[in-house]
Parts: structure tokens; C-alpha cells; sequence
């Protein structure tokens, strides 16, 4: 069974994790097995027929419509590109380019995780390896702020135009980096901002880029999952799904309304310090 205090906590986690540089899928996995008892019990993701992977995935449509309400501006343009680029045949405008861009570039990670999602759950969603990950994480994110390329030079254009002036090769190459949070562990959005930030994004547009990359597979992903919520997997737990929805939906939102601004700033060090700190730390409280 799951609790509704497990599916507060857990919905609440889930919704900055997932957007903060330090992996949801691993926080989910860990969470439990800190805190041990009836919660190890309860939220094993990899437990065959497991309803806490269910509601983990489920989690993702509220995530999803966080960032959709944040950016609902630039979806409105984006989907019109698309639109526009459709009716005339053509590839012409900053968001007509923007939505190609982002179509192509989720196309690898889509794939991928069709294919490989349940391989990985369930022979890497455990405790010591999404520990061990998530210290991979922290010298991901460190290591991408040293060998990162010099930020291009800004011009009055907005964010989105800028982007759109990536070609399809760079943003297919940051979109497929969103395969390696496959890995429990492993941060969608900050393996995002890593590939960016070496192809030469300031720390400001790769976010973005990363939040509008992740919105569609979020999505789909939690989508794809919901039918089970209605199933066997969902019996019993319909209203802690609720809650946990609410929780993810409006810590996701406060965590992309927090990160769109200190990006403009800030760097991804302090992400990288607490991803090998957590990731340590448990693994010595989870082997000794």
C-alpha cells in the first residue's frame, strides 16, 4: 500500500528533483531505502508489477503540466510554428525552427526509453547502484562546468529565438543526452544543460532548452503510464495519487519559477557538490 504522507513526501520530491540537476528516479529510489521500514517496503521500484513505479511515472503528468503553465507562452508559439511550418511546408521562422528542433531532438530519447526503460528499472533500480549514479551525476555536472564552451555572445533577440538558431545536429546531440537519466541517478535536466553548455550555450539557455526538451517526454512518458493507475496496479490508491499529483505539480512549478532565474547567474557547482555529498553519504549508510 501506499500512504499518503509516502505520496505527499514522495510527490513533492519528485517534482523539484526532476527539474533540479539531480535526478528524480534516484531520489525516488533512495528516499525509501533511507528511511527504511514500511517506506523500503511500500516504494520498491523495482518490485515486478510494482504501483510505486506507477505512481512515480504518473507523478510525471503534473510535473509536465507545471512546465506547460511556466512556459505556456512559448508552447503557444512553438505549437504555432509547428502549425505554420505544416501548412506552408517550410522551416522558416525562429519558431517554426524551435519546434522542428525540439520534435527531432526527443526523437533518441523517446527510443530509448521505449526500449530500455524496464531493463534498467529493474536490474539498476536499487538503492547501491542509484547511489553510485548519482555521485556519477555530481562529476557529470562538475566536469561539464570545466570543459564547458564559451557562452556565444548574446544578441536582443529573446531566449527562444536564440535557440532556434541552433542547428539540428547540436540540439539532437543535447536531446540524446537525455538517454543517460535511463540511469537511476542520473539527472534528465542536468545531462541536458551539460551537452549545451559544451556546444556553447550560456547556463541561462541551456536550462531552457532543457526544460523544454523534458516537457514532451515528461509527458509522454507519464501518459504511457496512467492507464495502469486504472488497473489492478492502481487499486486502493487513487486518492494518494492525488495528492501526490498536487505536491509534484506545485513544487515542480515553484522549482523551474526558482531555477529560470538563478541560472541567469549561477552555476551548476553547488548541484554537482550535493549530488556526491547525497550519493557518499548514502551509500556508506546503505553498505555499512
Amino acid at each position: 500500500m501506499l500512504t499518503y504522507l509516502e505520496a505527499i513526501v514522495v510527490g513533492a520530491f519528485q517534482g523539484v528533483t526532476e527539474l533540479f540537476p539531480v535526478s528524480s528516479l534516484g531520489h525516488s529510489v533512495l528516499i525509501p531505502a533511507l528511511v527504511g521500514g514500511e517506506w523500503a517496503r511500500d516504494l520498491d521500484v523495482s518490485a515486478p508489477e510494482s504501483p510505486y513505479l506507477a505512481f512515480i511515472v504518473g507523478l510525471h503528468v503534473a510535473t509536465a503540466a507545471a512546465l506547460l503553465l511556466f512556459f505556456w507562452r512559448d508552447w503557444v508559439r512553438i505549437i504555432g510554428g509547428f502549425v505554420t511550418s505544416i501548412r506552408h511546408r517550410r522551416m522558416q521562422t525562429p519558431d517554426e525552427r524551435l519546434a522542428w528542433l525540439i520534435i527531432i531532438a526527443t526523437i533518441p530519447v523517446g527510443v530509448a526509453g521505449l526500449l530500455l526503460e524496464h531493463l534498467f528499472r529493474t536490474t539498476l533500480g536499487r538503492p547501491i547502484p542509484a547511489a553510485a549514479f548519482l555521485i556519477a551525476n555530481g562529476v557529470v555536472l562538475f566536469v561539464g562546468e570545466r570543459l564547458r564552451r564559451k557562452a556565444e555572445a548574446t544578441d536582443e533577440a529573446d531566449a527562444d529565438a536564440r535557440l532556434a538558431k541552433m542547428s539540428i545536429g547540436r540540439g539532437t546531440l543535447i536531446g540524446a543526452a537525455q538517454i543517460l537519466a535511463l540511469l537511476p541517478g542520473i539527472s534528465r535536466s542536468g545531462v541536458a544543460m551539460v551537452a549545451g553548455l559544451l556546444r556553447g550555450l550560456s547556463h541561462e539557455d541551456a536550462a531552457r532548452f532543457s526544460f523544454l526538451l523534458a516537457t514532451p517526454v515528461i509527458l509522454a512518458a507519464g501518459v504511457l503510464k496512467i492507464p495502469d493507475l486504472f488497473g489492478p496496479l492502481g487499486a486502493g490508491i487513487h486518492g494518494q495519487v492525488l495528492a501526490g499529483s498536487i505536491a509534484s505539480f506545485v513544487s515542480a512549478y515553484l522549482a523551474v519559477r526558482f531555477l529560470t532565474r538563478y541560472f541567469h547567474t549561477r552555476t551548476l557547482t553547488p548541484f554537482a557538490i550535493y549530488c556526491a555529498i547525497a550519493g557518499t553519504a548514502s551509500l556508506i549508510w546503505l553498505t555499512v
